[in-house]
C-alpha cells in the first residue's frame, strides 16, 4: 500500500469543497490510489508534461493531480479541482495546465 501525503496548497484546495464534496474526494483517493497508482486506468491517467503534476485522477467532476515516489511507495497530491465542461478550476479559478 501507498501512504498519501498532502502539499499545503493541496490542503487549501480540500477546504474549498464542502465537508459533502471532501467526503468523496478522500474516499476516491482511499479505494483509488491506494494499490498500484502508477497503472493508467479509464480514470487515472499520466499527464502530458507540465508545471502541476505527473498523474490526474478524475472523479465525477472531481480532479485529483498527484506525484508517485515508488521507491518510497508515497503519492504526494499536489491539488484538487473540479472541471466544468473543458475548464478546469482549483480554489474557484480558472486554472490552465
Amino acid at each position: 500500500m501507498y501512504e498519501i501525503e498532502f502539499t499545503p496548497d493541496s490542503i487549501k484546495d480540500l477546504r474549498w469543497f464542502t465537508k459533502r464534496d471532501r467526503k468523496q474526494i478522500m474516499a476516491a483517493l482511499e479505494s483509488r490510489l491506494s494499490h498500484e497508482p502508477t497503472v493508467e486506468t479509464r480514470n487515472r491517467k499520466r499527464l502530458r508534461p507540465n508545471r502541476l503534476a505527473e498523474w490526474e485522477l478524475r472523479w465525477g467532476g472531481f480532479r485529483i493531480f498527484f506525484d508517485v515516489k515508488e521507491e518510497d511507495r508515497l503519492i504526494n497530491i499536489i491539488a484538487v479541482g473540479y472541471k466544468e465542461g473543458s475548464r478546469l478550476f482549483i480554489r474557484g479559478k480558472e486554472y490552465e495546465l
